[in-house]
Order: C-alpha cells, then structure tokens, then sequence
C-alpha cells in the first residue's frame, strides 16, 4: 500500500515483468539505494519505538482481519519486517529475482542485464519512497537477513513452510513520513496500514495457489513469443489504424507490444491485483471502526492527500507506471467487493479463493451480479 495507489507488488511488477526475466537485479538494487532520497529525520528512540509499535501492530491487526475475512483460521501468525528504504530496495530486488527466475539456476544478464538493472534501478527508488507496506509471496521468510524488528518464521511451523514463503514488510521512514504529512495519531495509523497489509498476508497464507498462478502468469509474461520485427510492427499498426481504446500508461502500453498470450496474462494479473487490493480495502474499512478510535479521519486525510496536485515530475511517473489507472482498477475492486459481499455474505464471497476459473473476469468486476451468477 502507497501513498499514490495502494498496491505493492503486482502492477509494478508487471511493468518489470514485460521487460524480461534478464535483468541484473543486483545492480537494480545498488543503483536504486544509490538514488532513493532519505527518509524523514527521526531521534533513535523515535525511530525504535515506530518499529517495536509496527512490529506488534503486525500482529494485532492479524485476529481482526481473520474474524472479518473467514480466511487463514488457525495458521501460524508470523512476525513482519520492519525496514528502512534501502533494505526494501534489497528486499524487492531478490523478490524480483526469485519471482521471474521461477527458481531455475540465473544466468549471467549479460550487457543488457546491465542496462535493464540500470532502468529497474530508478523504479525502485522511486517506489522505496511511496511504499508503506507490502505482503511479498516470493521472498522466503527464512532467507530474509533478521534486523530488529525481523523475525523469520519457523519453516516447520502451520502457515509457513519453504514450500509457501512470503513475508509481510512495512517501511518504516515513509509510514511515519505519511503519518506526519496527514497530521494524524501514529499509533492508530499504524494499525490502520497493518490491517491492510495483514489482509494481504491472510489472502496469500489461506490460499496458497495464489502464489503458483502469479508464477504461471508471470512465465507466459516473460516468455520469448518468437515474433519478428515485422511480425510486432504489423500487430501495432493495426491496432492503431483500428482506433480501439486503450487504457493509459504502462496498461496501454501492453495492449500494443505484448501478444495475445501475455496481453490475456496481463490482464489476469490486473484482475488478480483489483480483487486483493479491493478486498484489502475492504477489510479495511469494515475492521478499522472497531480497531482504530480515529479511522474516520485517517482515511479521509488519506484520500484527500491521494488524490490531490502533484507537481509534473510526479504526473510523469504516474503516467509511465500508470498510477491512476491502477488506481481506478483498485476503486472498482472494492466496488466489486462491497456489493457481492452485502448481496450473499462473507463465506459465500470466500467461493472467490477456489480456483483461477472463481476470479472474476474484466466484465463482471463492474458488474458483480454476473460474478455471482456465474460462480454461486
């Protein structure tokens, strides 16, 4: 979850995806800690007293989101990390590069590994800074280097095994940097960026396909298609000549340069990232009123300071990773969310979780009463 567009690890992925599995993260990562500004200034009790606060926020956001979800009921309630930006940086720089190496032995990337490593790099550091949180399903907890505030699960214990890693992390200098600019209570804004977080977690942790189908997607994704020059060129003069909508940004962008196969895994990803996302939101709102005394003006704060001006640099980056489309794609998934959920009920909305052939498709997330014919 980010101060622009409440998403940590599917759409920025994706942008990344469409470039190719030959990416020299290592060199990603360096270059990305090298370019992300520094965090709000803190004293060391400030700054040991916001990790111990979000450490344990972690795990008392965990029984809400499972008695209002239905979901993860009597699984190991691992401990989150807590992390400055440049360890985020690391952090997602080996996710990235467990999660489009499938596990398969790394070549070396080579010159245009380099290059890729050097643009990936500016990504990242630009996202070090506007992400508050994030549940990775790719980076296994044993492996994570502990810290204070880290704590890896044991492997051997329910809910966390080699075979189902993840780890729930929370950037600790933009959450208090956030919570600052809103003018907010910290404790309660922290609780509040855990119960969305925590969802993700649950989501993840009580069905653990979800992990497999993002890696069967991202595969078709990162797949070399075999077309020719020509082949590419005449497929993006068609669709320009025949004047069909496309969505803005990095979205659009697919539309035109991806093939048919990894344009329909594009898109099943979209779906996927609108659905947690919109479920996240609303867990969210339904746990906060009970959990977090002044949720009603954080999450007005919040949205007024999402939606508000940015200066062009902004708008340009926005534009180029397709923050707001993104951003719409998330709103209408907790539209989706909100309706199914008040017409049948928690546990018959769960019937979502099955199975890819459950998720709902990109005509019934605006129209849920079709998702709720087709699956219920």
């Amino acid at each position: 979850m980010s101060i622009d567009d409440e998403t940590a690890n599917t759409l920025e992925s994706a942008a990344l995806e469409s470039v190719g599995a030959k990416i020299d993260w290592g060199l990603a990562a360096t270059v990305g800690k090298k370019l992300s500004r520094p965090g709000p200034k803190m004293t060391d009790y400030t700054r040991m007293a916001a990790r111990t606060e979000l450490a344990d926020a972690a795990v008392r956001a965990e029984g809400p989101v499972r008695e209002v979800t239905g979901l993860a009921d009597g699984l190991a309630v691992p401990a989150a990390r807590v992390l400055e930006r440049d360890e985020w940086i690391d952090a997602s720089g080996e996710s990235m590069r467990a999660m489009l190496s499938g596990g398969a032995t790394e070549e070396s990337p080579g010159l245009s590994g380099r290059i890729g490593g050097l643009q990936a790099s500016g990504l990242l550091a630009f996202l070090s800074t506007a992400i508050l949180g994030q549940y990775d399903p790719f980076s296994p907890p044993a492996d994570s280097p502990a810290g204070p505030g880290s704590a890896a699960p044991d492997p051997a214990a329910p809910g966390s095994s080699v075979t189902d890693p993840g780890v729930l992390m929370l950037v600790l200098p933009n959450i208090v940097g956030v919570e600052r600019a809103l003018r907010v209570v910290p404790s309660d804004f922290r609780l509040w960026v855990c119960l969305h977080e925590v969802t993700h977690r649950v989501q993840f942790s009580a069905n653990p396909w979800l992990r497999q189908y993002m890696l069967d997607n991202i595969e078709v994704l990162t797949s070399d298609a075999g077309e020719s020059v020509s082949d590419v060129a005449a497929r993006l003069t068609g669709a320009l000549r025949g004047g069909k909508p496309r969505e803005k940004g990095i979205i659009g962008a697919m539309q035109l340069l991806q093939t048919p196969e990894q344009y329909d895994a594009f898109n099943r990803m979209l779906m996927l990232g609108t659905l947690l996302e919109g479920h996240a939101d609303h867990v969210m709102d339904a746990v906060g009123p009970a959990q977090v005394p002044t949720v009603a003006s954080i999450r007005e704060a919040f949205d007024r300071r999402r939606t508000g001006p940015r200066n062009p640099v902004q708008r340009i980056i926005r534009a180029l990773i397709g923050m707001d489309a993104k951003l719409a794609q998330y709103i209408r998934g907790k539209a989706f969310v909100d309706e199914v959920v008040a017409t049948v009920g928690m546990a018959r909305f769960n019937t979502i979780w099955t199975s890819p052939e459950t998720m709902p498709r990109p005509d019934e997330i605006d129209e849920p009463a079709r998702w709720i014919a087709r699956v219920l």
